[in-house]
């Protein structure tokens, strides 16, 4: 059955490998798959790849969008058997071999599902998550940063106290490493920046919350680290609520556990993701937070020729009974191992299993403020030294010269002349459309 002629993909008579999602794993693999007898094709609802662990310095206006994205078509350009279709996938027909995007069908031998994650709201409704805005991609943080930027002007209007609190005040529900990184990078804003920015406005009334469920910021990390970043993040000023679980948000008031409300009208989700899934595959194959289940060597649980890498990919052991964490490194690791296995496959060669190599974690909470955990747990570092490493590890991460060198000299400024020379309200953003993810 030759159906992919609809997405105009050429018969090159070898075997077809389709890879679903153009972020760390996709990119990987394919580079690691471009001396192989496939031919490789790359799906993605985008034409960019996005480095999602600085999305927060866009929606704070630090960061232009171009230098964290990079054009997939040109990180594919070095490969010689590789193909790129911008294309959403709505469905997969395994027993077909089969996928249906919005643009056509495409049939596969091979199909890696890198589809990444997106925001898990967890037990709250539809109508109640639709008011809440989201931080998982270059859309949602240009959203973020017209959203804020409007509310302050608006705040500049209105001489209703209570109107004014509202629009100024900002809460941030999840306590993981963006919502620590971008409370941090408000409240930083609030004392250097906006101040000269709206000097009509008292910034003094501003409230920047973080709320975190449990006990510690950052439960990934070491106990040294959490404690760390909590004293960093309020010495920025932001007021942080532990075991403070946000039970719903209603006429711009958030309701809290112990009884509290917090009156804003910008509530920023960082509390949960989950795994991107796309229907059609084996029910057995799902696992915990809407991720697929995989074998040791990234196999999806009840398909012979399916793959699931990276965040979409639950890969349970007695070390990791609940999966990898979902962090780029790990990505990376399945797809390098995952494009030397395929190429054993093929010959018919005994495959290798995974093995996470954990090269430790970090956070930044600000300025000159960073928490790393080296691997072990046993050595930790904070303060300015883990800041500079933080910076260096990030952009080092970054994919293409430029985009390393713009966020590098980005940064030198920012260091420098304490400014976000980035806060414009290019594309007002739609209120009523709170959460939405418009297109550019």
């Amino acid at each position: 059955m030759n159906q992919h002629s609809d997405l105009m993909i050429p018969d090159t008579g070898q075997k077809r490998l389709v890879i679903i999602g153009g972020g760390f794993a996709g990119i990987e693999l394919t580079q690691k798959l471009k001396s192989a007898d496939l031919q490789v094709v790359m799906l993605d609802k985008h034409n960019f790849h996005t480095f999602q662990p600085l999305l927060y310095q866009v929606a704070t206006g630090g960061l232009e969008p171009s230098s964290i994205a990079y054009p997939l078509r040109k990180a594919l350009r070095n490969v010689p058997n590789a193909i790129f279709r911008m294309a959403e996938v709505l469905e997969i027909y395994p027993q077909e071999n089969i996928l249906e995007t919005n643009i056509g069908r495409l049939s596969y031998d091979y199909l890696v599902i890198a589809t990444g994650s997106k925001t898990n709201f967890f037990n709250f409704t539809r109508e109640v998550s639709a008011q809440m805005m989201q931080l998982k991609s270059v859309n949602q943080a240009l959203d973020l940063r017209s959203y804020i930027l409007q509310n302050f002007e608006k705040a500049l209007l209105t001489k209703d106290e209570t109107e004014k609190e509202s629009l100024l005040n900002i809460a941030i529900v999840g306590g993981g490493p963006t919502g620590v990184e971008l409370a941090g990078a408000l409240g930083e804003m609030k004392n250097h920046i906006l101040p000269k920015d709206y000097p009509e406005l008292d910034f003094r009334r501003m409230q920047v919350h973080l709320f975190e469920a449990s006990g510690e910021l950052l439960s990934a990390m070491s106990d040294d680290s959490s404690e760390k970043a909590l004293k960093y993040v309020k010495q920025f000023g932001v007021n942080v609520w532990l075991n403070t679980l946000v039970t719903g948000y209603e006429d711009n008031v958030v309701k809290l556990n112990n009884g509290k409300n917090i009156r804003t009208q910008t509530v920023i989700w960082t509390a949960g993701v989950m795994g991107a899934s796309i229907n059609g595959l084996n029910p057995e194959s799902k696992g915990p937070a809407n991720r697929m289940l995989v074998d040791a060597y990234n196999k999806v649980k009840g398909h012979e020729n399916i793959f699931a890498l990276g965040d979409i990919a639950c890969m349970v052991s007695e070390e990791w009974p609940k999966g990898h964490p979902m962090v780029a490194p790990v990505a990376i690791q399945q797809a390098d191992l995952l494009g030397e296995n395929l190429k054993k496959k093929m010959k018919n060669a005994e495959m290798k299993p995974f093995k996470y190599f954990d090269k430790g974690s970090m956070a930044t909470v600000g300025r000159n403020k960073a928490v790393v955990d080296f691997p072990g747990g046993k050595v930790k570092m904070g303060g300015f030294i883990a800041w500079l490493a933080w910076m260096f590890v990030h952009v080092m991460t970054l994919i293409g010269f430029r985009n390393k060198l713009i966020v590098m000299v980005g940064w030198l400024y920012n260091y420098f002349n304490y400014d976000h020379t980035l806060r414009l309200i290019i594309r007002p953003y739609p209120t009523k459309e709170v959460g939405s993810d418009a297109t550019l």
